[in-house]
Formats: C-alpha cells, sequence, structure tokens
C-alpha cells in the first residue's frame, strides 16, 4: 500500500513572483513523495468570487485556502493542498487555488493568461468560477480560452495549433466546469423549468453571421465547445447576507442560506465522484513524481520564452521515467548478482548461468517501470550495459581465479622450494624423487575446490617457470643413464606440449561459451517481444476449439434424437404386424 501524503495545510506549487513564473521545491518535495494516482482540480476565475471556498469544501476542511474579503487578491501563483482522496481509495486529491484573473494591483493579462494555461495543463477537472449569469461580459472576461492555442503547444510539429486542431488538444484537456455564484436568475425557458446544464449549453449556442461582432461573440464560446466536449455547470444563490461574506469561513452552517449548503454539497459530491485521474496520452495515469515533472516542463518553458508542449512534456517525462528505470534495473541485476555470484565460480558456464537469470528479472523490472520507450532505445541501452556488467564480470572471476590459484601454488609447493634450495634432491636418484613430490603436489592442488576458470593455465605457467629449476635438478641426478635423461626431457616437453594443447582448447571453449551467453541472451530478448504474439495464438486456437467441440455435440445429439424417432416408428410397426397375426390366428381357429 502506496503511503498516504496529508498536507495539514496548503502551500505554494508556483510562485509569481514580479510577474516571473517560480517552482517552489519544498511543493516538488510533496509531489515526488505521492506514489499513488492523482485527481486533480483546479480553480480559475476572477479576483473575490470565492474560489478559495468551493476548494476548502472539496478538502472537508472549514478554512485552508486563504479567502480575501477586500478587493485584493488574496491567493498569489498557484497554491496546492494534497489530501487522501475521500470517495477514492489510493488515490491522492491534489487541489490547486490560482490567484484571481483581472486583479486591480497586477494589471498583468500576460502573467493571467499563463495562470490560466497552467491551471489547465495540470488539471484532470478545470474548473471555472465566475459571479452572476453567463452573458457576453461574463465571456468577455473568459477570453483566456480564445487564446489557449497562442499559449499552448499540442505537439512540436510547426503549423498544427489552431481551434481545428481542437482534437489534438482535447486528448490532453481536462474536464470542464463552470460554477456561478450568487446566481440570482430563475433556470426556466419559456415557463419550463431547465437544468444548469442545459443554461451552460443554451448559452454557448453560437450566433449566425460572419461579421466581427458575430466573431467576438462566437469565438469563446467555439474554443469552449472545442477544447471542452466533456463540461458541467453548477449555480449558488448567495451564501448569508452580504455584511456576513467577510467572514464567510467562520459562519457557522446554520447561518448560511440552505439552498446555498445544498448546492455546494451536490458540487463537492460531483466533483469527488466524476473527477478522472490526471493522465497522459495513451491514458497513462499521472502520479506525484509524474505532476512535478510536468510542473517543471511547462513552467522552465514559459520562463525560457517559449510555448509549453504537451507532447514534449510527455516526452520529457518518459525520458525521465525511462533513465530511472534502467537504472532500477541495473540495481537489482547488481543485487541479484551480489547476492548470487561466488567469486571465482568453478566453469564460466556458472557464471554465465547466474547472469541470464539476473539479466531476465531485470528487463522484467524495466518493462514495469519504463513507458513510451520509442523505438526501445531504454531497453537496448539497458541491454548493452548487461552485457557490459557480464563482461565486468568474466573478468572479475578471471582475475579471482587467477589470484586464488597463484595464492594455493604459494601454499602447497613453498615447502618443495625450500627443499630445493635445501639441496635434498642434489643426489643420485634425487631427480626422480622431485617428480615424484611434484606430482603430489600437483595432485593436491587438483584437488582443491573453487580453483575457477584459471586453474589449468596458472598451474601450467608455475611449472613453466621451474622447468630451469627440473633441469638443474636432472643434470646433477649423475645415477641416471643417458637414456634415461633423454626419456624424461622428452616426457617433460610432452607434458609441456600437451599441457599447452590443454590450454588453446580450454580458450577456444571459452570463446565459444560466450558467444552462447550472447546468442542466447538475443533469444531471450527476442522471446519476450514474441511471448505475446504466441500467448495470443494459443488463445485463438483454445476458442476455436470450443467452437468445434460445440458443434459436435449438436450433431451428436440431432442424430440422437433421429435414432429414438426410427426406434419408435419400428415398435409401432412390429405391433401391428403382432396384431394382424393374432387376428388370422383367431380366424383360422374358427
Amino acid at each position: 500500500m502506496a503511503p498516504e501524503i496529508n498536507l495539514p495545510g496548503p502551500m505554494s506549487l508556483i510562485d509569481n513572483t514580479k510577474g516571473q513564473l517560480v517552482v517552489n521545491p519544498e511543493a516538488l518535495k510533496i509531489l515526488s513523495a505521492i506514489t499513488q494516482p492523482v485527481v486533480v482540480v483546479a480553480i480559475v476565475g476572477l479576483y473575490r468570487t470565492g474560489k478559495s471556498y468551493l476548494m476548502n469544501k472539496l478538502a472537508g476542511k472549514k478554512n485552508g485556502f486563504s479567502l480575501g474579503s477586500t478587493v485584493k487578491s488574496h491567493t498569489k501563483g498557484i497554491w496546492m493542498w494534497c489530501v487522501p482522496h475521500p470517495k477514492k481509495p489510493e488515490h491522492t486529491l491534489v487541489l490547486l487555488d490560482t490567484e484571481g484573473l483581472g486583479d486591480i494591483e497586477k494589471g498583468d493579462n500576460e502573467n493571467d493568461s499563463w495562470i490560466f494555461a497552467l491551471a489547465i495543463l495540470l488539471s484532470s477537472t478545470f474548473v471555472y468560477n465566475s459571479m452572476g449569469t453567463i452573458n457576453q461580459q461574463a465571456m468577455d472576461q473568459l477570453h483566456y480560452v480564445t487564446e489557449l492555442t497562442d499559449r499552448i503547444k499540442a505537439n512540436s510539429s510547426p503549423g498544427n495549433n489552431s481551434v481545428d486542431d481542437s482534437a489534438d488538444f482535447v486528448s490532453f484537456f481536462p474536464a470542464f466546469v463552470w460554477t456561478l455564484r450568487d446566481f440570482t436568475l430563475e433556470l426556466e425557458v419559456d415557463g419550463e423549468p431547465i437544468t444548469a446544464d442545459d443554461y451552460l449549453e443554451l448559452s454557448l449556442k453560437l450566433r449566425k453571421g460572419t461579421d466581427k461582432k458575430s466573431k467576438s461573440f462566437n469565438d469563446p464560446r467555439l474554443c469552449i465547445r472545442k477544447f471542452f466536449p466533456k463540461r458541467k455547470c453548477f449555480v449558488f444563490d448567495w451564501p448569508a447576507p452580504k455584511k456576513y461574506l467577510a467572514h464567510l469561513e467562520q459562519l457557522k452552517e446554520e447561518e448560511l442560506n440552505p439552498d446555498f449548503i445544498e448546492q455546494v454539497a451536490e458540487f463537492c459530491s460531483y466533483i469527488l465522484s466524476h473527477s478522472n485521474v490526471k493522465t497522459l496520452s495513451g491514458g497513462i495515469p499521472v502520479n506525484g513524481p509524474r505532476l512535478e515533472s510536468l510542473v517543471l516542463t511547462y513552467v522552465n518553458a514559459i520562463s525560457s520564452g517559449d510555448l509549453p508542449c504537451m507532447e514534449n512534456a510527455v516526452l520529457a517525462l518518459a525520458q525521465i521515467e525511462n533513465s530511472a528505470a534502467v537504472q532500477k534495473a541495473i540495481a537489482h541485476y547488481d543485487q541479484q548478482m551480489g547476492q548470487k555470484v561466488q567469486l571465482p565460480a568453478e566453469s564460466l558456464q556458472e557464471l554465465l548461468d547466474l547472469h541470464r537469470d539476473s539479466e531476465r528479472e531485470a528487463i522484467e523490472v524495466f518493462i514495469r517501470s519504463s513507458f513510451k520507450d520509442v523505438d526501445h532505445l531504454f531497453q537496448k541501452e539497458l541491454a548493452a550495459q548487461l552485457d557490459k556488467k557480464r563482461d565486468d564480470f568474466c573478468k572479475q572471476n578471471q582475475e579471482a581465479s587467477s589470484d586464488r590459484c597463484s595464492a594455493l601454488l604459494q601454499v602447497i609447493f613453498s615447502p618443495l622450494e625450500e627443499e630445493v634450495k635445501a639441496g635434498i634432491y642434489s643426489k643420485p636418484g634425487g631427480y626422480r624423487l622431485f617428480i615424484q613430490k611434484l606430482q603430489d603436489l600437483e595432485k593436491k592442488y587438483y584437488e582443491e575446490p573453487r580453483k575457477g576458470i584459471q586453474a589449468e593455465e596458472i598451474l601450467q605457467t608455475y611449472l613453466k617457470s621451474k622447468e630451469s629449476v627440473t633441469d638443474a635438478i636432472l643434470q646433477t641426478d649423475q645415477i641416471l643413464t643417458e637414456k634415461e635423461k633423454e626419456i624424461e626431457v622428452e616426457r617433460v616437453k610432452a607434458e609441456s606440449a600437451q599441457a599447452s594443447a590443454k590450454m588453446l582448447q580450454e580458450m577456444q571453449r571459452k570463446n565459444e561459451q560466450m558467444m552462447e551467453q550472447k546468442e542466447r541472451s538475443y533469444q531471450e530478448h527476442l522471446k519476450q517481444l514474441t511471448e505475446k504474439m504466441e500467448n495470443d495464438r494459443v488463445q485463438l486456437l483454445k476458442e476455436q476449439e470450443r467452437t468445434l467441440a460445440l458443434k459436435l455435440q449438436e450433431q451428436e445429439r440431432l442424430l440422437q434424437e433421429g435414432f429414438q424417432k426410427e426406434s419408435r416408428i419400428m415398435k409401432n410397426e412390429i405391433q401391428d404386424l403382432q396384431t394382424k397375426m393374432r387376428r388370422r390366428k383367431a380366424c383360422t381357429i374358427s
């Protein structure tokens, strides 16, 4: 179970300092710790329209986001509050409260446009909060929606950013909810009651005509219709008498308008029940670290003078997560090899088998952790690193074997070297005694476990280095005949040649094993890529077998019914024949 993140209160996510948007590192730390999927609800609207009050209600609190009671905007930049989702276990609700648009002190429409665009880019549900009714003034205040194609790019392709390309934006954009505060109209048309949603759709109807006035009327409506196919509307009465509005969060529930309380509860219930997890293209769910990456990518693009590009944000996130997936897979491989491998390995095949098992697990770890690995570039990078790891282990294994064997030779043969120095074998028959002792020590060396792949090569190198000592002992052995000396010399040379041939064969065998391992690694990658296709084929064959079995059962049932019908006919004919025979017999007797 992923740990819950429950901030005691809101904190700044993106600061607006002198018109510059700056990400708060402390907020990014909070996001990076959220491993659960996130449902992101952002609210935007003119300043002093009660946005923060609704967000506090969604958090289940009376206080939290600051509520201003003057003509100045309280919230600056974008503030964040992360709480456990009250209706979706194992999910985190991220509430984003934005600074009020049209702040009289700020006077910067450019900054407002970026706040509006960021709220759309980061959220899965976008709430636009305004006062009164949906009239032309309300639409004019929502001019930011007509600027979205000037503020956001769907992809990096040039010349692909217009309202006509809205399908590219819809796949990224959130659901749209318009909340109308202090709404005083009756929801009816021609005397018939209508819903708030009906009211919104009627307000979004386009006017016929191509003149400038019609275009000004239609543009914001057209953008809302195309960019936000999923939309909802809520209306709210006055919450309380005007004199109490300055301290709305301090009022007790019985002091509030009952209709307003019911409307807020309906709004909160809808948002919490219908707001989806924030997703990337392809339906990839966003968690805290992914939301953190989106925030950084978008704000950095704005700060550098570029337009935030949704496609680039996904690619940047894929770059980060796939790089991390490679490192995670490598760490798993290192852990497994560290636990399983004891150097020196007895044989190269033993080491390669352990590598293959750990490699397979590492690839599985990577596949679980990666996404959008275009052309399998990161998996290929992982394969290259694992090959290097394998080669490094082979080298370490060779060095460990050399060290182990050299140490064994020192322990086993040092007494013999001391005896040679003491002149024990410088006597008649000494050569034969020396050779016998040498053979006994070789046997002892071979009996030692876990010498590794260098055992034979290190021994032969050692023996070759002592040939001069052997020759010296042979020359001083006056008892041996010249013939015996020649035989012994030839025997030593033959053994040396045999050892050299054996060493050459061992090197060839190692090379063959390395080539076989590379082929098996390739086949393992190929097997994983084709395994899904094989499973689909087997499933299809099973379905065909079930269909054939049902047809055979149906044919057998029809044959059985036909057989039963024929049997009844024959039985009736036999009974009729028996009746006729009895009648004839009766007539004959008469």
